[in-house]
């Protein structure tokens, strides 16, 4: 009787330079990064933190103490009111939209392979701008639904217009950047114009409203933006493996079991959303999204931009930005949030394309 005999076999492991942990289970299994989760959840406890001490400035000062009290059903009737009336919506928009903003600028960025492939760069929330003042202007409606709608309809034509003159035998981030900013100046043309022919109240209810404040959000509005958001972070959350998919490039995407086509065209109608839902509540926030990612991906130090960790940042800097507009409306008058996002993120823009010069061409002229 002959007896066959096996090698033993090895086992091999695959470093991809940081450490996981595998999660199995009956029909879901996947590699969950340790440090993302952790520098996402100090983000999150960060951006929360920064909300309620936002919540104690204003023109009736509170301490933490008595924000927690009314917050628990307790103190003051006045107080209680401030708190859960006026200022907990504001908090709590600032916390969605910045998450929101930063999920979509994720979602951007990995698409486009390039760290200046956000909504406000390649001009999506220009067309939902743009959308919203036809809307209020030309229609004559203010309603939240009739404005989201516009917003998200804007986005998404705008977008689908920028595709397809970006497109040429293939597309390419660099040329989609390129293009997005000249449709941009475009819809910028066609919003001054519309502007300069408007009366001179509605005139300024649209600058004002252009501006972008969390300031005028109220829980009338802020309801359906929870309910829509909630189903837009789930539907990035599902594609979250697509998109990973896609970074090593659409064959590898396809070997994988992908879909590109389908993929590509999910991701974008949902970073779409994301720049569309903000825009329809609190105005155009430039430059959260183009900053929030790449943050991000500094602290977690990953291969690439996580939507997780980009919401946190996202969060952090839209709620530090409000922190910073009410201090500085108490110390002179109030600002914009936007104003604040417009002059960071500026300044951060400045630094980064003096960052990608010397990397692109070695520190050479």
């Amino acid at each position: 009787m002959s007896r066959v005999e096996t090698a033993p076999t090895t086992r091999r492991t695959v470093d991809f330079g940081y450490r996981t942990v595998t999660v199995r289970r009956a029909r879901l299994s996947g590699r969950v990064p340790v440090r993302v989760v952790v520098v996402s959840a100090v983000l999150l406890a960060v951006a929360t933190a920064v909300a309620l001490v936002a919540i104690t400035v204003g023109d009736y000062p509170l301490s933490l103490g008595d924000v927690a009290t009314a917050l628990t059903g307790g103190g003051e009737p006045f107080a209680r009111m401030i708190v859960l009336e006026w200022r907990l919506p504001i908090a709590i928009a600032a916390l969605l939209f910045g998450a929101l903003l930063g999920v979509g600028g994720a979602i951007f960025q990995s698409l486009t392979r390039n760290p200046l492939g956000s909504p406000d760069v390649i001009g999506f929330d220009a067309g939902s701008y743009t959308a919203v003042v036809v809307t209020m202007l030309v229609l004559g409606t203010r309603g939240y639904w009739p404005v989201a709608v516009a917003a998200v309809v804007g986005g998404l034509v705008t977008a689908l217009v920028v595709y397809v003159l970006a497109y040429r035998r293939g597309l390419q981030g660099f040329r989609l950047i390129v293009v997005g900013i000249g449709v941009s100046a475009v819809l910028g043309s066609v919003n001054s114009y519309l502007v300069t022919r408007a009366d001179v109240d509605d005139a300024m209810a649209v600058g004002f409203w252009g501006a972008g404040s969390v300031a005028r959000v109220t829980w009338a509005s802020l309801t359906p933006s929870l309910l829509i958001g909630a189903g837009v972070v789930l539907a990035a959350a599902l594609l979250a493996r697509e998109l990973r998919r896609l970074e090593l490039g659409d064959d590898a995407a396809v070997t994988q079991g992908g879909r590109p086509g389908a993929a590509r065209l999910g991701l974008v109608v949902t970073g779409v959303a994301t720049v569309a839902l903000v825009t329809a509540a609190a105005g155009p926030i430039a430059f959260v999204a183009l900053v929030a990612p790449q943050l991000a991906r500094r602290l977690t130090r990953s291969p690439g931009v996580s939507l997780l960790a980009a919401a946190g940042m996202g969060a952090v800097v839209l709620t530090a930005a409000h922190l910073l507009t009410l201090t500085i409306a108490q110390a002179y008058r109030p600002v914009p949030i936007g104003l604040v996002t417009v002059c960071l993120g500026g300044l951060y823009l400045i630094w980064l394309l003096i960052h990608e010069a010397r990397r692109q061409y070695g520190g050479r002229g």
